[in-house]
């Protein structure tokens, strides 16, 4: 079950990725799905990849937060 959660993380965090400049909701599901991506991560003990992972959404939480002002 674990995998399936991961395998949907890392394709939403693609896609919302691709299509982020559409609007600000599309960065902030980005940045959600990254920080999915990170708790998989920390599930299975991948340490590197939660703390790339956990950059990845708060550096797209700071973007968010600027395209709405």
């Amino acid at each position: 079950m674990i995998e399936i959660f991961g395998l949907i993380a890392v394709c939403a965090m693609v896609i919302f990725y691709a299509i982020e400049d559409r609007s600000p909701t599309m960065t902030l599901a980005f940045a959600l799905s990254c920080a999915c991506a990170a708790i998989y991560a920390f599930a299975i003990g991948s340490y590197p990849f939660m703390l790339a992972e956990g950059i990845w959404a708060v550096i797209a939480l700071r973007k968010w937060r600027a395209r709405l002002g």
